[in-house]
């Protein structure tokens, strides 16, 4: 097999410089819910593990695992899953991020029940066919919970590979070059244990910036500590600036239908079910625009300005006004509002940017 262009990696890394991190894994391993430590003589649930895949795309280990086990302790099965209520696994995700992911979690477990008897299939390709499950995910599922021999690389593996290669290429386009050391690398028995021991390096040790070279198991293996290059390794193409949209949060309050006593209520609406942050519970709103600059607050309706809340998404950063109105102000031909209790707003499942829109203007209003 070619070797990836790199700069002098003799002696290259090999099979023989994954079993020092096998070695290091079986003292170092992290805890957590979904794994099983090594040695211990059989796989993972693969439900536990499918699901702590889909939590930890582009979301941490620290944020997962409080949110992990309360769902698993809600929706403890496959089938517990595919007979949830939609808008109660939604509002569960809520500040995960990424919600299409929750949507598809829900797609794949009623196909799983419905067409695979409850049974998790055990092949990257077969996996890969599932609603939800990617490339990477198939392979780890694979590797994780059934002892496959896959090779999953997501950002935490591709970086731990690409500096022990000194890989110079910048991504994506050294996704190629990366693929092929790290079949190079990979040994062939325990491809999971493998990969979960460079996700545990890659959070402790070999971190995206100021990396820990010292107390690597791999370093005197490791061209880009050799050439002192780790720190700038990935190397990633310079990215055109993020778009911007401008957008208006209605904070739209009223007392309950029995007066005083019956508690303030707030507008919610549900976003429609496709498209970014669908079927989720959200504050009420004309649709955002693409802008080139923000609106200064007096051009907007008619309404008290509470403030503003600035949100990164993958392709675009919008700044959201949150302006206190009253009914009329709610857009027309929409479907009626949701009246949520007010002092319950936290149990709403609203997505991260809207729970920031709503606890500001509490603040202000207070």
């Amino acid at each position: 097999m070619a070797m990836p262009a790199s700069r002098n990696i003799a002696p290259a890394p090999t099979r023989t410089t994954a079993q020092k991190l096998l070695d290091w894994y079986d003292i170092h391993a992290r805890q957590l819910p979904w794994r099983h430590p090594p040695g211990a003589g059989c796989h993972p649930d693969p439900y536990r593990v499918w699901l702590s895949e889909v939590m930890l795309q582009q979301t941490g280990v620290s944020a997962v695992t409080p949110r992990f086990l309360r769902f698993v302790e809600r929706w403890p099965d496959l089938s517990a899953l595919a007979a949830a209520n939609e808008a109660d696994v939604m509002a569960e995700w809520a500040g995960l991020g990424y919600y299409a992911r929750a949507r598809s979690l829900i797609a794949c477990a009623k196909t799983l029940v419905d067409q695979y008897g409850g049974i998790f299939p055990r092949t990257e390709p077969e996996l890969a066919r599932l609603p939800g499950i990617g490339p990477y995910s198939a392979a780890a599922i694979a590797a994780i919970a059934f002892g496959e021999q896959t090779i999953p690389i997501d950002a935490n593996i591709l970086r731990v590979v690409a500096r022990l290669f000194a890989i110079e290429t910048p991504l994506p386009a050294a996704k190629g070059a990366v693929a092929t050391a790290a079949a190079r690398l990979w040994p062939s028995m325990r491809a999971g244990d493998f990969a979960q021991a460079l996700m545990d390096l890659a959070a402790r040790h070999c971190t995206p910036r100021a990396p820990d070279c010292a107390p690597c198991p791999m370093r005197a293996d490791c061209a880009a500590a050799r050439h002192g290059l780790a720190a700038t390794l990935p190397r990633k193409a310079t990215k055109p600036p993020r778009p911007m949209r401008h957008g208006v949060a209605l904070w739209v309050v009223r007392q309950g239908k029995s007066g005083a006593a019956g508690g303030a209520q707030v507008a919610l609406i549900t976003r429609p079910a496709r498209g970014l942050l669908g079927g989720m519970r959200a504050l009420p709103g004309p649709p955002w625009q693409v802008v080139a600059a923000l609106p200064a607050p007096p051009e907007l309706l008619q309404g008290r300005h509470l403030g503003r809340v600035r949100h990164i998404f993958t392709h675009f950063a919008l700044t959201l006004d949150v302006v206190a109105a009253d009914e009329s102000a709610l857009p027309a031909g929409d479907a009626p509002p949701i009246w949520w209790p007010l002092d319950q707003i936290d149990a709403a499942g609203l997505p991260t940017l809207f729970a920031r829109a709503a606890a500001l203007a509490r603040a202000a209003m207070d």
